[in-house]
C-alpha cells in the first residue's frame, strides 16, 4: 500500500477483516506499506498490521513478493505510481478520482490494459447493500423508465476560514475541490444506477480565496502555520445539471460549505413506476415508493437492508444489526480479490475512472464557458 493516512486506514481495515466475514478465493497478506515520513509510516505499519514499511514507493513495486499495489496517495501521484505498477505486472487498486487530469487517467487505463493486470477504483459507495438493492430494483424494472436522478454530496469541514490550505485545496495536487473529491462519488453512483452522461452545464465557486498554509493531520482534520497565507486554487462548491444518454435528467450539488452536514451523500431517483431514496448517513436504509400500491397506503417504505437476501448483508449479523462505512471497502476488496482469482475484471475499474474524469472535465469546461458541454467532446 502506497500511503497510510485516512484512506490507508480504511483499506487496511478492509484487508484485515475480509477473511473474517467472507471466504474470498484469495486472501490478502499485508506485506509492506510505503510513506515518506519514517516515524509516521513505521507507526502506521505496526498499528494497521503491515509486516514492513518502505520510504520509497518504487522499492515496493520492485519487490517480487508483491502482487497487488494499493494507491491511497494524493491525486497528483496516482498516474506515475499506477503506470509503474502496471508495467511491473502488479494488480492495482487506487483511490478516486483516478488521476489529476483526463489525459493521465487515459494513460493509466492504457497501461493496465497493455500489461493485462486487474484494476479497480475505490468508489466504495456502490457497495453499500442498500445501493446494491437499488441497482437490482432498477434492473428488474420495478421503478420503470427513470425521469430524474437527484444527488447531493454535502460536507462542512472546511467552512472555517482558518482551516488550512491542505493538499485538497491545491489544484496542482488534487485536480479540483469539491467536484473531484466528493462530486466524483455522485457521478459514479449516477453512472452505476442510471447510465452514461450525455451533456452537462454547471458552475463552480470558491468562497474563501486564501487560507493559512497547513497539512492534513489524519481523517479530515489538519494543522497550520497561521502566519502565512496561500491561495485556494480549487472549487469549494459545484452545482450542475446533466442529461443522460437514456433521457434521464440529473441535478447535482457537491459542497464542503453546507453547515451541519458531515457527510450527506444522498440521491433520489424518480421513475414512471416508483422512486428510490438513499442517504449515506443512514446507509443501511433504502426508501422505496411503488406507484401501484393501493390508495391510502402509498408512500415511501423504509427497507433496512440487513437481511440475508440483501447483497453482502448475509456475511454479517442478524437482521436489523447494522453495518458501517468501513464495510463498503470490505465488499469492494472482496470483488477485487475474487476478480484476480477468477481472471475476471471487476468494476468499478480504470475504465470507469476515465469515464468519471470525462464528466469532471466537462463540468469544469462548462463552468468556464457558461454553456452546455457534451461529455463526448472529451
Amino acid at each position: 500500500m502506497i500511503g497510510y493516512q485516512f484512506m490507508g486506514k480504511a483499506h487496511s481495515h478492509a484487508y484485515r477483516d475480509l477473511p473474517f466475514y467472507f471466504d474470498p478465493k484469495l486472501k490478502p497478506v499485508l506485506k509492506v506499506v510505503s510513506g515518506r515520513n519514517e516515524s509516521a509510516v513505521s507507526e502506521a505499519a505496526e498499528k494497521m498490521g503491515w509486516e514492513s514499511y518502505e520510504l520509497d514507493w518504487r522499492k515496493v513495486i520492485e519487490r517480487d513478493d508483491i502482487d497487488v499495489v494499493d494507491i491511497v496517495t494524493p491525486n497528483h501521484t496516482h498516474a506515475e505510481i499506477a503506470i509503474a505498477a502496471a508495467e511491473a505486472g502488479k494488480h492495482i487498486i487506487t483511490e478516486k478520482p483516478l488521476a489529476l487530469t483526463l489525459d493521465e487517467a487515459r494513460q493509466m487505463y492504457e497501461a493496465v490494459k497493455k500489461n493485462k493486470v486487474k484494476h479497480m477504483i475505490c468508489h466504495n459507495y456502490r457497495f453499500a447493500p442498500a445501493v446494491q438493492v437499488a441497482k437490482k430494483l432498477i434492473e428488474d424494472g420495478r421503478i420503470g423508465k427513470i425521469y430524474h436522478f437527484r444527488a447531493n454530496y454535502l460536507q462542512d469541514f472546511i467552512m472555517d476560514p482558518e482551516f488550512p490550505l491542505v493538499w485538497r485545496l491545491k489544484k496542482e495536487v488534487s485536480g479540483s475541490g469539491s467536484l473531484g473529491d466528493i462530486g466524483a462519488h455522485s457521478i459514479d453512483l449516477a453512472r452505476f444506477l442510471v447510465g452514461e452522461f450525455d451533456e452537462v452545464v454547471g458552475t463552480m465557486e470558491t468562497f474563501i480565496k486564501e487560507r493559512p498554509i497547513g497539512e492534513m493531520a489524519g481523517g479530515l482534520s489538519a494543522k497550520s502555520d497561521k502566519s502565512t497565507l496561500g491561495e485556494v486554487t480549487v472549487d469549494d462548491a459545484v452545482t450542475f445539471i446533466a442529461r443522460f444518454e437514456s433521457g434521464t435528467l440529473g441535478t447535482f450539488e457537491a459542497t464542503r460549505f453546507a453547515g451541519g452536514n458531515r457527510n450527506k451523500n444522498k440521491f433520489e431517483i424518480n421513475g414512471e413506476k416508483g422512486s428510490i431514496r438513499w442517504d449515506m448517513e443512514n446507509m443501511n436504509n433504502l426508501e422505496v415508493y411503488i406507484a401501484d400500491d393501493e390508495p391510502g397506503l402509498q408512500g415511501f417504505r423504509l427497507i433496512n437492508c440487513t437481511e440475508e437476501v440483501h447483497p453482502y448483508a448475509g456475511a454479517y449479523w442478524p437482521p436489523g444489526h447494522i453495518i458501517g462505512y468501513e464495510h463498503t471497502f470490505i465488499h469492494l476488496i472482496y470483488e477485487f480479490f475474487n476478480g484476480i482469482a477468477d481472471n475476471q475484471q471487476p468494476a468499478p475499474n480504470f475504465e470507469d475512472g476515465v469515464k468519471n474524469q470525462q464528466v469532471l472535465t466537462a463540468i469544469e469546461e462548462s463552468s468556464k464557458s457558461k454553456r452546455w458541454v457534451k461529455v463526448s467532446d472529451f
